[in-house]
């Protein structure tokens, strides 16, 4: 590993953001996520219009304060690390190894926070330590009466070889808040992080996660957004190693007013690679919105891959809208197997039918199906207190969008 004194200003062959060049000299919109400038110098990137590929399903106005090339907040947002006794946990400034290693900004507020985040957080865990418990990392923003102050930060995450263990982030409060996540898995390391959003109504959160998984390692990225306005979390994970994987949850539940997005990209670079991406949503009342985009690179060199994506998502109410773009790519013909899928739609009228005829309300068998749909996720997370937790607030969020 190579460690440099400074990270570049812009990656090699994106001179050009946003673009990229053809024979007869013309210029054309960037479409694919593999083809995206990355830079860390904000002025690379000019400021979105909401025409750019992904930009496009963003309301701009609602994220314009994380657009801006502006100091943060003296505390904006706090941050707390409990579960960490085992964990090595320090400050990282540009320049610092680990940081950069992986990650490399590829839209305008990744940048700025990499460049306003002057000291970013390093949690690690030890080679061949495995965790008891998770690390959980409570950020907490302390705007008020819908005054959201801004702040910028970037963690790094790092799974030394073999080290096993759970890292969950959870999001509160109120603040306008851009974050940039570093995910590392070293060789036969298995590593969970979890980012759960339960931000206030006025709350923006945008949020990029890069990950780089070595040789056998598996990483489990899980996100769950219930609150905030807007919230756009962009999950981008490189499986390197042969044999590693990569699993790719989330869980999104959107009501009135809320537009709740992730976009997603898998590299496939390394032989022998293993893929699952499954995203869940429901959504309830007038302007609530979602956004998916799934992205599966299988690179030339990914020979004996297998990699699945999908999209599933419940539309409860009118009023309410869901977007889903499932992408793949496949640069080698050797590979064990590649697909993708999408669904939205409202509820099955048979499975309703079906628990009406054995004497259930129509109200109460709307919310078992609902649960019963959600659940696949919570399942998944491993942690059973969260796993309760997140099943109290589906609860309540039904009974909130229930009929009156």
């Amino acid at each position: 590993m190579t460690t440099s004194t400074q990270a570049p200003a812009t990656v090699p062959g994106t001179s050009v953001p946003g673009a990229k060049g053809h024979t007869d000299g013309a210029w054309a919109p960037i479409q694919t996520r593999s083809e995206r400038a990355r830079s860390y110098d904000p002025a690379d990137f000019e400021l979105p219009t909401g025409r750019e590929v992904n930009w496009k399903h963003t309301p701009i106005d609602r994220i314009a304060p994380l657009l801006e090339d502006a100091a943060g907040t003296t505390g904006a947002v706090s941050f707390a690390i409990s579960g960490a006794d085992a964990v090595e946990v320090g400050p990282k400034r540009v320049g610092d190894s680990p940081r950069g290693e992986v990650f490399t900004p590829e839209d305008r507020p990744a940048a700025i926070a990499w460049q306003q985040a002057t000291e970013a957080t390093h949690l690690r865990i030890p080679a061949d330590i495995e965790l008891v418990e998770p690390v959980v990392v409570d950020i907490t923003g302390n705007g008020a009466d819908g005054r959201s102050a801004l702040a910028h930060a970037h963690l790094i995450i790092e799974a030394a070889p073999n080290a096993r263990g759970v890292v969950l982030l959870r999001h509160r409060g109120e603040a306008h808040f851009a974050e940039n996540v570093e995910i590392i898995v070293r060789d036969g390391a298995h590593l969970t992080v979890i980012t759960v959003q339960e931000w206030s109504d006025a709350s923006v959160h945008a949020a990029s996660h890069q990950a780089r998984v070595d040789r056998d390692g598996t990483l489990r990225h899980i996100v769950v957004s219930f609150g905030g306005g807007l919230v756009r979390i962009n999950p981008s994970v490189e499986l390197a190693g042969p044999g590693s994987q990569g699993q790719l949850y989330g869980l999104s539940y959107s009501d009135s007013g809320q537009h709740l997005e992730s976009q997603v990209y898998l590299f496939h670079k390394g032989r022998d690679t293993r893929g699952d991406v499954l995203y869940k949503g429901a959504l309830q009342g007038a302007g609530a919105r979602s956004v998916w985009i799934g992205d599966v690179l299988i690179g030339p060199d990914a020979v004996g891959t297998d990699s699945y994506e999908a999209n599933r998502n419940l539309v409860l109410t009118d009023g309410a809208r869901a977007e889903s773009i499932p992408n793949l790519e496949i640069e080698t013909g050797d590979i064990r197997g590649a697909g993708h899928a999408s669904a939205t739609g409202r509820f099955d009228d048979e499975q309703l039918f079906y628990l009406q005829s054995r004497g259930i309300s129509e109200q109460e068998a709307r919310r078992l199906v609902v649960i019963g749909f959600l659940s696949d996720i919570v399942q998944r997370i491993g942690i059973p207190a969260l796993e309760t937790e997140l099943h109290a607030a589906i609860e309540l969020e039904l009974q909130e969008g229930a009929p009156e």
